[in-house]
């Protein structure tokens, strides 16, 4: 039996990955993953500028240029996709700067008294500024307007300084039970639904299509009726579940691989404007995982975790087995195995509410509910909603589910393999339960 698995799952694997359409998809990945990790780069290539600097011209005819580049520059700095832009008192006519506009790719920019409004300002730039930096201009100028508005009234800088500044905003929370880390989690959520939610849904998405399709296929070339004169309908169950969760692990790692490669490219080509964002960005979220011990939960609970997400892999093989069977063609199967689709994706919203609902017990004990809790579970664990215990409860009531599927479905699949019409078959499904 062991030998005739083992042959099973290699045939089965080597049809899956010895093929054209795995190989060119997988080199489409790595290049559209490289392409992407280095948008910066490739937008560079084609034209786009990450790294040059815009000079800005300011003629200031109203006295206010410190002012304007303070709010400038502090407006700037919070907008990541803005550029780089310099700001610089010039003395010279618009008429001498207009001839340098094209060559710099500068912008002027005219600050001019106005009767009625107090303040207006010109802009003259070769191509279109662009609505953010429209936006930048927009926002630093009517700053500038009020500061000087109220220079104008008489008050002295101390005053108008007291009076253009910020409000502060002192918080003060009351609950005594509140976790001092819980606005860090809440950052902390979106990452997990990223990271732990989004890929484990789409690879059990990719097994169940891939299962239905394989058996499907047998079926309907007759290679079914010779597979099974020659193994168990048992052997033959273990060696599609099997196959069909190593393939989807082993795209999974090379998806990681291929992540990794783009990831070192990027480094090897060396940084940007961009790329120090992004490396702050990361540098900051990893902090956040310390500083809410998140990282901690993840190092003790790592291997609870992977073992629940193998088990729920198992479990949707195995269910996406059994409704393969009982079908004749791959339109059936995608009919059937909708009931499949609305259980994923009902764990998969509960999942992302599941920070929103912070102590639910209606979210606590769809943790413990087989083929949705590895989706739940492991996020509400790293969350702090529930102990590595339950945790290890949910794993636990998953594992021995999934043996029921298990030693049920086969029951089934007995039947179902070699029935090639709908005819009474839920009667011989039933039947076949009871069966001992």
């Amino acid at each position: 039996m062991k030998t005739k698995l083992n042959f099973l799952i290699k045939q089965s694997l080597k049809k899956k990955m010895d093929t054209k359409w795995f190989k060119v998809a997988n080199i489409i990945i790595i290049i559209l993953l490289i392409g992407v990790v280095n948008i910066d780069r490739v937008i560079s290539f084609f034209g786009g500028d990450f790294q040059d600097t815009t000079k800005v011209y300011v003629i200031d005819e109203v006295g206010s240029f410190k002012l304007l580049k303070e709010n400038f520059d502090n407006i700037a700095q919070s907008l990541e996709d803005l550029g780089n832009y310099e700001l610089e008192e010039s003395h010279k006519s618009i008429a001498e700067l207009k001839e340098n506009l094209e060559k710099e790719k500068s912008i002027i920019l005219n600050l001019k008294p106005s009767d009625e409004n107090y303040l207006e300002a010109d802009t003259y730039s070769f191509d279109p500024i662009g609505m953010v930096t429209e936006q930048v201009f927009q926002m630093s100028l009517n700053n500038v307007k009020s500061t000087y508005v109220l220079n104008k009234s008489g008050m002295s800088e101390a005053e108008i300084a007291a009076l253009t500044s910020n409000v502060s905003l002192n918080k003060n929370v009351t609950n005594p039970d509140l976790d001092e880390n819980a606005e860090g989690k809440d950052i902390l959520s979106s990452g997990l639904i990223v990271v732990l939610i989004v890929p484990f849904f789409l690879l059990i998405t990719m097994l169940t299509q891939m299962i239905g399709a394989e058996i499907n296929d047998e079926k309907a070339t007759r290679g079914m009726e010779i597979i099974i004169s020659n193994v168990s309908p048992k052997v033959h169950f273990l060696s599609k579940i099997i196959s069909s969760t190593l393939f989807v692990l082993v795209q999974a790692g090379v998806l990681i691989f291929d992540i990794v490669v783009a990831l070192l490219i990027r480094k090897l080509l060396g940084s940007t404007g961009v790329s120090s964002e992004v490396t702050g960005f990361i540098s900051e979220t990893l902090n956040t995982v310390q500083k809410t011990g998140v990282l901690d939960l993840l190092i003790k609970g790592a291997p609870i975790i992977i073992i629940l997400f193998l088990f729920s892999f198992l479990a949707y093989a195995i269910v996406a087995g059994v409704l393969a069977s009982m079908t004749t063609n791959i339109e059936d199967y995608q009919q059937l195995q909708t009931p499949l689709m609305i259980i994923l994706m009902v764990g998969y919203y509960i999942a992302i509410m599941a920070s929103a609902f912070e102590g639910a017990l209606f979210v606590k004990i769809i943790a413990y509910i087989p083929m949705l809790s590895f989706l739940i579970a492991p996020v509400i664990y790293l969350l702090g909603q529930i102990t590595i215990f339950e945790l290890f409860l949910s794993t636990a009531i998953c594992g021995i589910v999934t043996y029921l599927f298990f030693h049920f479905g086969l029951r089934i699949y007995k039947v179902g393999i070699l029935n090639y019409s709908s005819q009474n078959l839920w009667k011989k499904i039933f039947k076949s339960i009871k069966e001992k």
